[in-house]
């Protein structure tokens, strides 16, 4: 199944027989809560979700958004109304990133159909409202490991041997700044490939034609083993969304930039050059 899908086609899913359960993931790096903007106006039948409080668990030494305790992460998703026989579809209303963090955390934990709503909240062309459901409890019971996952040492690993690829913006990467994470800089041996060069302006996903043709550019070809890092392990999750789009299976290391850099044992390089 597609890891995307459109506003047209979630509409007519919608209004069919078995409607998929719809989550919606509105986050903003930072900032406050944006459940009040949900509140106000959201997908019909869609549960809010909060990625800090049930996609990661409490930052410290793992990042500011390390994996979620697995117990907790599927209480949440059971109160949302996920089951594993249920398709789920997640959106946000800014860039994609938080959505493909509930679509890569419910992918990792085993659920087998889940699709992030290409373009987000802005993308639907269909009526909003301000109910809040009540949905069934489902039944959906995690289990981490099926998809790829890199600790730090894995990911020190990966850009020497295979592919690792930085999802931050380029001058995050560069070191020429650094907004939130005590150090500068990027791994040693990884390569830029900010993730909002992945999006048209529109804030959907370019073709995945495309999308191959970039990660080719900057390295995924001849089944490469490939990786991706970001701050916290938001905007590297819609890279590994757009790597699923182009057909190329990726890991993902989250603890990402925020646990690299508080280890002062670990080695910084700057500039544009990997090393």
């Amino acid at each position: 199944m597609n890891a995307i899908i459109s506003a047209s086609e979630l509409a007519s899913e919608l209004a069919g027989p078995t409607p998929p359960a719809v989550l919606d993931v509105r986050w903003q790096l930072g900032g406050p809560n944006l459940r009040p903007e949900y509140e106000k106006a959201h997908v019909p039948g869609a549960v809010f979700v909060d990625l800090d409080a049930e996609l990661a668990g409490p930052p410290g030494v793992g990042g500011r958004h390390p994996l979620p305790d697995t117990e907790a992460f599927g209480a949440a998703m059971r109160a949302a109304g996920v089951s594993a026989d249920r398709h789920v579809v997640v959106y946000d209303g800014g860039l994609g990133w938080a959505a493909a963090r509930a679509w890569w955390m419910l992918r990792f934990t085993g659920h087998p159909s889940v699709r992030v709503l290409d373009g987000g909240l802005a993308a639907w062309e269909g009526p909003l409202t301000a109910e809040i459901p009540e949905p069934a409890p489902g039944t959906f019971k995690p289990v981490p490991g099926a998809l790829p996952l890199l600790d730090a040492d894995g990911s020190a690993a990966l850009a020497r041997s295979g592919l690792l690829l930085d999802a931050r913006a380029a001058e995050r990467y560069r070191g020429d700044v650094e907004p939130i994470d005590p150090v500068a800089g990027h791994i040693p041996g990884a390569v830029s490939a900010p993730t909002t060069e992945n999006v048209a302006e529109s804030g959907r996903f370019l073709p995945a034609a495309d999308l191959a043709d970039r990660f080719a550019a900057l390295g995924a070809t001849g089944g490469a083993e490939v990786g991706v890092y970001c701050g916290s392990g938001v905007s590297g999750a819609h890279e590994v969304l757009a790597l699923a789009v182009a057909g190329i299976p990726a890991a993902l290391y989250v603890g990402s930039w925020s646990e690299w850099s508080r280890d002062g044992s670990r080695p910084v390089a700057t500039g544009p050059d990997p090393r």
